[in-house]
């Protein structure tokens, strides 16, 4: 990382009209040493536990909550409520906003509160031991505006430095396979009953879910074209249907479950732009995606899920399936009809 000073760095941020992302990569610096650098300057440093954190939020009413990688952002406006606190993962299961938190990753966090040309913004901001973003709360005009000052006394850290110590950051993991294990794959892979059961198999074979998907068959798997992600996100539209849309990192995973309204491609973004939710895919950023079934106790769970050239997951796709709401046959028949990809022979 670059070693700039926090007065350089609040600079930088003075005279650029950069996302705070897009600066830090151009800097060399992580994003949240550029909010380090403003603490005493609109930006406090608060308690990351979303134990402490995620009850405070909850006072503030309707928000944005934002969740991103590399290659897709997901926005969704509600409210915090209904927390379910756990050691290795905790959840937010409400009306609209619908999270996976992954506690060990939430290693520091800041409420920034910053003047702009519409008035005053504020936002709880919280990132992993590398300072990269996990998840961002977004304050919009009619959020309980009063409730702010409570809930970052109640978060305040007192700390004044502007630096931070950070991790350096993990690479992706790539693609990693057994294939020695493949038979026991397949078997193990008929008698699950719970999706989350998969990443436990893999686990132990010695893999990992790309991995997996790269020496499984049919009728488990199916490679896709690059095209089929588009495609999947008109007929979605067109169809009306409901699905899900996961977009996570190492540290929190945010669901949209609902249908999709407008969908506007920019340059290489494909974007959904609805009320109340927002995606921004970077779809040159899509290396491979795969068409997936698990057998659940509910009926076979079928996924969508698209990687990046590094082996990392950007989102993951699958039909609604709740009580009075089950899209999934409709869901199913999209996925059916979506691309194989062509492979070539060398």
């Amino acid at each position: 990382m670059a070693d700039l000073t926090p007065d350089e760095l609040r600079n930088a941020l003075a005279t650029s009209k950069k996302r705070a992302r897009d600066l830090a990569d151009e800097l060399g610096v992580a994003e949240a040493q550029l909010l380090a650098a403003q603490v005493g300057h609109g930006v406090t440093r608060i308690e990351a536990n979303p134990n402490r954190l995620i009850p405070e939020v909850e006072a503030l009413g309707e928000v944005m909550a934002l969740t991103r990688n590399d290659s897709c952002v997901i926005e969704k406006v509600g409210r915090y409520a209904g927390y379910r606190p756990g050691d290795h993962a905790s959840m937010i299961f409400s009306e609209t906003i619908d999270l996976r938190f992954f506690p060990s990753q939430w290693q520091h966090a800041f409420a920034v509160e910053q003047e702009s040309d519409s008035g005053v913004k504020r936002s709880v901001q919280i990132f992993d031991a590398a300072g990269d973003a996990v998840h961002k709360i977004h304050l919009r005009p009619d959020s309980n505006h009063p409730a702010w000052p409570g809930c970052v006394g109640g978060l305040d850290l007192r700390v004044d430095s502007q630096s931070l110590n950070l991790e350096p950051r993990k690479p992706v993991e790539p693609a990693k396979s057994n294939p020695d294990k493949r038979d026991i794959l397949l078997s193990e892979w008929e008698k699950l009953t719970d999706t989350h059961q998969f990443l436990r198999l893999c686990a132990k074979l010695k893999m990992n879910r790309l991995g997996a998907y790269r020496i499984a068959e049919a009728p488990w798997v199916r490679r896709l074209d690059v095209s089929a992600v588009n495609q999947m996100l008109e007929q979605v539209q067109e169809s009306g249907i409901e699905f899900m849309f996961f977009v996570g990192n190492q540290g929190c995973i945010e669901i949209h479950s609902g249908p999709i309204g407008r969908l506007k491609e920019m340059g290489p973004w494909q974007n959904i732009l609805d009320p109340g939710f927002d995606m921004h895919l970077r779809m040159d950023h899509v290396a491979e995606v795969w068409a997936v079934e698990k057998p659940t106790r509910r009926g076979p769970a079928i996924s969508v899920e698209a990687f990046d050239a590094r082996g990392y997951l950007i989102f993951q796709a699958f039909g609604v399936g709740f009580e009075g709401r089950d899209s999934r046959p409709a869901w199913n028949a999209i996925v059916k009809d979506l691309p194989s990809l062509e492979v070539v022979p060398a």
